[in-house]
């Protein structure tokens, strides 16, 4: 008897290798993906300008159409591009590590054989009519919000990958739900993006591959112990089990021998700095 539904995942007709250099751009969940991509040996570039979650502001990255404006609160400095992390209360230092997350990226991404892009919501936040990647809790009223379209999202999107069309691009939806939006309104959101992949997956069947991290998340691991405390991110046992099946798509049995290799001797380096850390 079966206790479970397993997700069907087509093994990919290109792989990874020890040699593979990947970008991985989006929502919180690419910073567990990238963390063990980088801790297994492989060359990945996780997240330059921070964390983001909707695709407009994924895409203004990439593409370098980023707008860098910096706002004052209570004595520290945001940029409306960036992640809280890129904060701080000298406005000189935050533009220029902005400016050289950007750098990074875009050297990243001239680099890159693979990018992996995860989405984490339709909705959009504008403020004075330019998309924010945060809104680093100023107030609400200065803010609208938008959910993109199906159209819109493959609209906005089509030129970078038809110019890029020579390197691999895996899209995922990230498997976090946002509580705020509402249930219903993010399972909108959420089936908003899955539809503009499909999209783009059929126009750049070449070029663009789907893996369904977000459907491995609810269907197979249909249980509130694969979730963290909050009930909302998935557990440290669900990652991991979201890797494996990565790694069964993308990684051949060689290059996966290597990397369990590296990763060895990784928790070896952590174990030393710990020790040495406590002397």
């Amino acid at each position: 008897m079966k206790w479970r539904t397993e997700i069907d995942i087509p093994k990919s007709t290109w792989q990874l290798t020890t040699d593979s250099r990947i970008l991985l751009i989006g929502s919180c969940f690419t910073d567990s993906i990238g963390s063990l991509m980088q801790s297994h040996g492989l060359h990945a570039v996780c997240n330059p300008t921070g964390v983001l979650y909707n695709p407009l502001s994924i895409l203004q990255s990439l593409s370098g159409d980023m707008r860098i404006e910096l706002v004052e609160q209570d004595g520290l400095y945001h940029s409306m591009s960036h992640h809280s992390s890129f904060s701080g209360t000298d406005s000189e230092q935050v533009l220029r590590r902005c400016l050289e997350s950007q750098a990074e990226l875009h050297q990243a991404l001239a680099e890159a054989d693979v990018v992996m892009v995860t989405f984490g919501t339709a909705y959009v936040y504008y403020r004075n009519g330019h998309v924010v990647a945060n809104c680093h809790k100023l107030p609400e009223r200065e803010f609208t919000r938008n959910r993109l379209s199906v159209e819109e999202i493959v609209t906005v999107w089509r030129p970078l990958i038809h110019s890029l069309s020579n390197k691999h691009w895996v899209f995922t939806v990230s498997p976090i739900r946002h509580q705020r939006d509402g249930m219903h309104n993010n399972q909108l959101s959420k089936a908003t993006l899955l539809m503009a992949i499909d999209r783009l997956q059929q126009e750049f069947a070449d070029a663009v591959t789907y893996f369904p991290a977000y459907e491995i998340v609810l269907d197979e691991l249909r249980d509130y112990r694969f979730y963290a405390n909050d009930l909302v991110h998935p557990s440290e046992a669900a990652v991991d089990y979201i890797w494996e099946r990565l790694c069964d798509t993308f990684v051949t049995p060689q290059t996966l021998t290597q990397m369990q290799t590296a990763h060895k001797q990784w928790l070896r380096e952590q174990h030393r700095s710990l020790i040495e850390i406590k002397n």
